[in-house]
C-alpha cells in the first residue's frame, strides 16, 4: 500500500506539472497572437499600390497627375483658378530628399546639433557637458558626423603658388599623399590642391602634419554638398504655374524681363537643348570634367529662371552660365568644396552678375573665401535655405551673411514642410509642386528650396536690369521691403520678410532705390 500511495503521488504530481506546462504554452501563444494583432494595427505610411511610389529609399510622395490640354503659360494672366489635380501624400520632413544634415535626435544646442563636428553648419561645437550619445564617446560621434559631410580620405590645401606640378607631387609624397589636382584660383588669389591620403592614417593626423609644412597655407576636409530638391516623376504638359501668379511675374515683365543680365547656375548638368532654354545659355562649363549628360535638377533650376516656351521663368530674357559642378550619385547629385570653388571662379571670370546656388552643406572655410571674393566684386548671390526641416542647424552657403537665403512656400502660401528655418532667411518663394523643364524635352513637378532660390535669382535679374548700379545689399533690402508678409506679422524665421513680389520689387527699383530702402 505504501508503494501504491507513492505511485499515486507521483502520478498526481506529473498531472499537475503537465497542466501547468499546458497553461504556460497557451499563455505564450496567446501573447504572440496579441503582439501580431498589435503589429497589424500599427499605422502604415505606405501609399496604396494603385498610386505611384516615388523614390522608396527616401520617402513616399505622390505627385499630381496632369491631364487635359496643355495651357500656354505665356498667354495666361491668372492661374489661381486652375484646379490642383491629383492626390499627394507627404511624410514628415525627415523623409524628403537626402541631405547632409538629417534630423538630430539628440537635440540642437548653440545653433547646431551638439554631436556634429565644429566644422559643420551651425558653428558651435555644442554643449561641453555632453559626454556621449548612446554610449558612444563624443569624439567618435563627432568624427562620424564629420565623415558624413566630407569626402573620405581627401584634403584640400592652399599651397605655395610658386610650386611646379613636380614639386607639388613631391610635397604630397613627403606627407603620404597623392595630388589629385591643383589649380590657381584668381577669384581668391590662391593655389588650391586636392590631395588623397595614401595610407590608413586618420585625416586629422595628416591635416596637422601637412599644415605644419612651410609650403602650405591652410588645410581642410573636402566637404560634400547636396542639391536641395524633392525627387518627383517626370511628366508632360502644364495645367498652370501657380508660381507665376504668386510672384506677379506678368506684371513685372512689363517693366523688365532680364535682358542683358548674366546669371551663373552652379548645379548639375543642364539640358541646353531644351525648348524652354532655347537661346538662353550663354556659356557652359563642366567643373567636373566628365561626360555626364543633363540632369533633372540643373535643368529645372535653369527653367525657373529663363523658361520662355510653354512655361514662364522669372527672367526669361536673361543669359545663363551653365556651370556643372554636381555629379550623379545613387541619392541624386553631389559636389565638393574644390569643385564648387571652380564653379565660383568661372562665374566671376565670365561676367556673372548673379550666382544661383541651389545646394547646401556645412560651413566651409574655402567656400566662405569664394563667397567673400564674389561679394567684393559686387556679385549678387542667392542660395537655397535647405531641405533639412525645422530642427536643422543653418546650412551653407545660404547662412553666409553675403548670400540671400530663400525658403519655400506652396500654392496656399504655407511653408514647405522640409524647408529650413532661421534668422538668415531673407524671403520665401514658391517651391512646392512647381512645374519646370526636365531633360529630353520633358517636364517635371518638383519641390524644394532649390527652385525657390532660382525664382529669386531671376527676380534679382529683373531688378538689376532696371538699375545695373544696384549693390547686393541694396537689392536685398528692396527685395525684403517689398515682400508680401506671411506668417507672424513682420519678419520671422520661416518666411523671412515674406514671399517675394517681383512686380513690387521691380517697381521700387525703378521709382527710387534709396526711397524703397528707407525706414
Amino acid at each position: 500500500m505504501v508503494d501504491d500511495g507513492a505511485n499515486w503521488r507521483i502520478i498526481v504530481t506529473r498531472a499537475v506539472l503537465a497542466l501547468i506546462a499546458a497553461a504556460w504554452l497557451f499563455a505564450s501563444f496567446a501573447g504572440m497572437a496579441v503582439q501580431a494583432q498589435s503589429i497589424m494595427r500599427t499605422p502604415s505610411f505606405n501609399v496604396a499600390p494603385r498610386l505611384p511610389r516615388i523614390n522608396p529609399t527616401i520617402g513616399t510622395r505622390v505627385n499630381p497627375t496632369i491631364t487635359g490640354k496643355t495651357v500656354s503659360i505665356g498667354k495666361t494672366t491668372s492661374f489661381r483658378s486652375v484646379p490642383r489635380i491629383g492626390v499627394r501624400s507627404t511624410l514628415p520632413y525627415a523623409r524628403y530628399s537626402p541631405n547632409l544634415y538629417p534630423p538630430c535626435s539628440d537635440g540642437y544646442r548653440d545653433g547646431g546639433c551638439w554631436d556634429q563636428s565644429g566644422s559643420s553648419a551651425g558653428g558651435g561645437g555644442g554643449a561641453s557637458s555632453a559626454k556621449s550619445v548612446n554610449n558612444i564617446p563624443r569624439r567618435d560621434v563627432s568624427q562620424a558626423a564629420l565623415n558624413l559631410h566630407t569626402v573620405a580620405n581627401e584634403l584640400v590645401a592652399e599651397i605655395d603658388g610658386a610650386l611646379s606640378d613636380a614639386r607639388a607631387d613631391e610635397l604630397a609624397r613627403h606627407h603620404g599623399l597623392v595630388r589629385l589636382q591643383s589649380q590657381n584660383f584668381p577669384l581668391i588669389g590662391a593655389t588650391i590642391g586636392l590631395f588623397r591620403i595614401a595610407d590608413r592614417r586618420a585625416a586629422e593626423t595628416v591635416s596637422r602634419e601637412l599644415a605644419a609644412d612651410a609650403n602650405v597655407r591652410s588645410v581642410q576636409p573636402n566637404f560634400r554638398y547636396v542639391l536641395q530638391d524633392q525627387k518627383a516623376a517626370l511628366t508632360a504638359g502644364d495645367p498652370g504655374q501657380y508660381a507665376v501668379a504668386e510672384l506677379r511675374l506678368p506684371e513685372a515683365h512689363k517693366l523688365a524681363d532680364g535682358a542683358n543680365i548674366t546669371i551663373a547656375v552652379i548645379d548639375s548638368g543642364i539640358d541646353v537643348k531644351h525648348p524652354e532654354l532655347a537661346n538662353s545659355i550663354a556659356e557652359s562649363f563642366d567643373a567636373l570634367g566628365s561626360k555626364e549628360g543633363p540632369h533633372v535638377h540643373g535643368t529645372g533650376v535653369a527653367g525657373a529662371i529663363v523658361a520662355h516656351a510653354r512655361l514662364m521663368g522669372s527672367a526669361p530674357a536673361a543669359r545663363i552660365l551653365a556651370i556643372r559642378a554636381f555629379g550623379k550619385v545613387s541619392s541624386g547629385a553631389e559636389s565638393t568644396s574644390f569643385v564648387i570653388l571652380k564653379g565660383m571662379d568661372y562665374a566671376a571670370a565670365h561676367g556673372a552678375q548673379i550666382v544661383n546656388m541651389s545646394f547646401a552643406g556645412p560651413k566651409d572655410a574655402l567656400i566662405e573665401r569664394g563667397i567673400a571674393a564674389l561679394a567684393g566684386k559686387g556679385i549678387v548671390m542667392v542660395a537655397a535655405a535647405g531641405n533639412a526641416g525645422a530642427k536643422s542647424p543653418p546650412l551653407y552657403p545660404a547662412a553666409n551673411a553675403n548670400v540671400i537665403a530663400i525658403s519655400a512656400t506652396d500654392a496656399q502660401d504655407k511653408l514647405f514642410t522640409a524647408s529650413n528655418r532661421g534668422g538668415y532667411i531673407a524671403v520665401a518663394a514658391p517651391g512646392v509642386d512647381v512645374f519646370l523643364p526636365a531633360p529630353e524635352e520633358k517636364y517635371q513637378i518638383t519641390s524644394g528650396t532649390s527652385f525657390s532660390a532660382a525664382y529669386v535669382s531671376g527676380l534679382a535679374g529683373l531688378m538689376l536690369e532696371r538699375n545695373p548700379a544696384l549693390k547686393p545689399e541694396e537689392l536685398r533690402a528692396i527685395l525684403m521691403k517689398t515682400a508680401r508678409d506671411l506668417g507672424s506679422p513682420g519678419r520671422d524665421d520661416l518666411f523671412g520678410a515674406g514671399e517675394a513680389d517681383a512686380f513690387a520689387a521691380v517697381s521700387a527699383v525703378g521709382a527710387a532705390p534709396g526711397a524703397a530702402m528707407s525706414g
